[in-house]
């Protein structure tokens, strides 16, 4: 039997809430009844199951190919546990599969589907569970489904091309640097060895090198660990609520990426305020849901400030223009929207175009950061080999005279 989460006024005005585990939400709202309590809120309590290790993660693609043929399959008139249950046989992924097993276990058990998809957070967010439920209580579910499923498309997509274009250029820069580590650990202190023989004076140039290889030999390791042990600190940190206020804002200022993240923002705030109007959730709770999915928390502040302004009965251009944080165009435009009646459309025409925009974004950073990664470390390499061999041509030069 599921546990629901429950808010409501008791006889006298004063807040109350609670759990109480029942067979469905009518059952719960007899109860409370009975104790004399108006409900304002019940949801079924998500359930925080974790993934298994190996082949637990459900990707943005494989989530949009389930959903996809699921519409599908309701379009053709196939019972929803017969969907659930075919869908969760030839899937691919393992994780998904297990998923499926429990969400088809839970229907079966008497709940809706948008509360059977709420206890697995992990798979399903606020935004895929909203949309679901605007779809069973409107009677569309396949239509909505449809929507959702071109909308992980198109956000997959959009990630692919991210991933795919930075690829090279970190492929190119680990080459480096481990070629500059092997020289400057093993192979600098072979010719020092031969410098010693000498009996002379070191060019500074070569002289600066060879402390700069015993420095490594001595502090490399230690220095890698402190690196990752910060790289792991700082990740872990932004996911932490003063982490996110601190990162975010820095993220957006960095020169070149910044750019690129509060387009790709923008982007994922009117693909998914879209989806949600165009499905019939109401904008109150679309805002709520596209802030927690705007990927960074300034954009997120921005659009949860415009929310509480639009409940007190303001548009929904203004207070996101007071923001400082969208463009005049985006802001524009959503007023358009507004006036015309045609916001979901207006806001699918910013998506597309802030689509585009990162997708340049992406290829003009992809050739900027190609010739800068090879000229730096090109002369870095440059540098360690001239200051090997100069020793060697002072000595050459030394014999012929």
């Amino acid at each position: 039997m599921p546990t629901f989460v429950w808010k409501g006024r008791t006889a006298s005005g004063a807040t109350a809430s609670g759990e109480l585990a029942a067979g469905s939400q009518a059952d719960v709202v007899a109860a409370l009844r009975q104790k004399k309590i108006i409900p304002t809120s019940i949801k079924i309590k998500e359930e925080k199951k974790g993934l298994t290790l190996f082949g637990g993660r459900v990707g943005t693609r494989a989530l949009a190919v389930f959903t996809r043929q699921f519409s599908t399959m309701l379009n053709a008139g196939l019972p929803l546990l017969t969907c659930l249950e075919i869908l969760g046989k030839q899937t691919e992924s393992p994780g998904l599969r297990r998923v499926l097993g429990e969400v088809r276990g839970d229907v079966e058990g008497g709940l809706a589907l948008a509360d059977a998809l709420r206890r697995q957070p992990k798979i399903f967010d606020n935004l895929y569970v909203n949309m679901v439920e605007s779809g069973e209580t409107g009677g569309a579910l396949d239509v909505i489904l449809v929507r959702l499923a071109t909308y992980l498309e198109k956000t997959a997509e959009l990630m692919r091309k991210i991933r795919g274009a930075m690829i090279y250029p970190v492929i190119i820069t680990l080459v480096a640097v481990g070629a500059i580590a092997v020289m400057l650990l093993f192979v600098i202190p072979v010719f020092a060895q031969m410098f010693e023989g000498a009996g002379r004076e070191l060019p500074a140039m070569t002289q600066m090198v060879l402390n700069l290889s015993n420095f490594l030999k001595i502090w490399a390791l230690p220095l890698l660990i402190i690196f990752i042990a910060l790289f792991t600190i700082t990740r872990r940190w932004h996911k932490t609520e003063s982490g996110v206020k601190v990162i975010d804002p820095i993220l957006l200022h960095v020169p070149v990426f910044g750019d690129l993240i509060r387009k790709q923002s923008i982007a994922r705030f009117a693909r998914t305020l879209s989806t949600l109007l165009a499905s019939g959730v109401p904008i109150i709770d679309a805002l709520e849901i596209t802030a927690r999915s705007a990927g960074n928390w300034v954009v997120e502040n921005a659009i949860l400030k415009a929310r509480t302004s639009i409940k007190g009965g303001e548009n929904i251009a203004d207070p996101l223009t007071k923001t400082s944080v969208f463009p005049p165009m985006v802001t524009q435009m959503i007023a358009i929207g507004e006036a015309s009646g045609g916001l979901d459309e207006m806001l699918s025409k910013v998506a597309d175009f802030y689509d585009s925009e990162v997708d340049q974004a992406v290829e003009n950073l992809t050739s900027a950061l190609e010739p800068v990664i090879m000229i730096f470390l090109g002369g870095i390499v440059g540098f360690l080999v001239i200051s090997m061999y100069l020793p060697i041509f002072q000595l050459a030069g030394t014999i012929g005279e």
